[in-house]
């Protein structure tokens, strides 16, 4: 059995890793366009769980991986979600002023830059992966799973469906907010694991496994993080509380209540756990991560 401290210690090393790997990729704020970049950098840099680099890691790590092999991947995914938040925020989407407990990209800088910062960072998540130290057929797969998950088929296509079901929450029926979210939220943290599956070169059943627990993970935080605009604060979230009941969107505690939407995260626990009981304690990170999903406040 593990030490759940030196787990905790693997994350926080982790965290390091990532947020290095993020500052050397992102541009000099001093160098032209300055706005541009350090906006890029105000996105990035300015706090985080590094919840999707952490489960490259942890992925890759469970799979015999070492770390070292997947800095790239680790940074592409989080520069992907970066961008994600920027557009997110924006006056058309969201409309947002507060993430990670700082102004949005929007209101820091002006909408024209967060727009622009928002497209570079999702350029430069490309180009990062595309350096990753491992063979080209990897690479590729890698490039082509990220592409995927990041547009129509996947985070843009959830975003689009959560826009239309927007002032229509509680008459969505529940499938279509699993699938929703199975898209917007669920489809990037599935690329998560399934990089640290292809850059470790699992095979088929191990894919499957792992995709098990990652489509049940992806749901699990988006039922988390509605149940936490609702009892949460915008201090400890680092975000504006309240927003999806004022905005009438789809969530679960609108569609099932709240005690049932908490009987559903506890299902999700228990799917995240069985599909890893195959795994050694190697897959102990993956599962400190599934508790941390489950158990966040912000």
């Amino acid at each position: 059995m593990p030490d759940p401290a030196e787990t905790q210690a693997l994350l926080a090393a982790w965290r390091q890793r990532a947020d290095a790997a993020l500052a050397s990729a992102l541009p000099n704020a001093d160098a032209d366009p300055r706005s541009l970049h350090a906006a890029m950098r105000h996105a990035v840099l300015l706090g985080g769980k590094r919840m999707r680099p952490l489960l490259v890691y942890a992925t890759g790590r469970a799979l015999g991986l070492e770390a070292g092999k997947l800095d790239e991947a680790a940074a592409a995914v989080e520069l992907i979600h970066a961008y994600s938040l920027v557009h997110d925020d924006l006056p058309a989407m969201d409309d947002d002023a507060l993430r990670r407990g700082q102004p949005t990209v929007h209101v820091a800088f002006d909408e024209a830059t967060a727009i622009l910062a928002g497209d570079a960072l999702q350029s430069l998540a490309f180009e990062v992966l595309a350096r990753a130290p491992l063979d080209s057929d990897a690479r590729v797969a890698m490039l082509a799973e990220l592409a995927r998950a990041s547009g129509a088929a996947g985070m843009c296509g959830g975003q689009a469906l959560d826009i239309a079901a927007t002032g229509h929450g509680a008459r969505l029926e529940i499938r279509a907010l699993e699938r929703l979210h199975a898209l917007k939220t669920g489809a990037l943290l599935r690329a998560c694991i399934r990089l640290g599956v292809l850059a470790a070169n699992g095979d088929a059943s191990t894919s499957a496994r792992l995709d098990g627990f990652a489509n049940a993970l992806g749901l699990a935080f988006q039922v988390r993080d509605d149940l936490l605009d609702m009892e949460g604060d915008s201090a400890t979230l680092g975000k504006t509380a309240g927003k999806d009941a004022a905005q009438d969107k789809a969530t679960f505690p609108a569609l099932l209540g709240v005690d049932a939407s908490r009987a559903r995260l506890g299902e999700l626990a228990s799917a995240m756990r069985d599909a890893l009981a195959s795994f050694d304690d190697d897959a102990s990170a993956l599962r400190a991560l599934a508790s941390m999903v489950v158990e966040r406040d912000r």
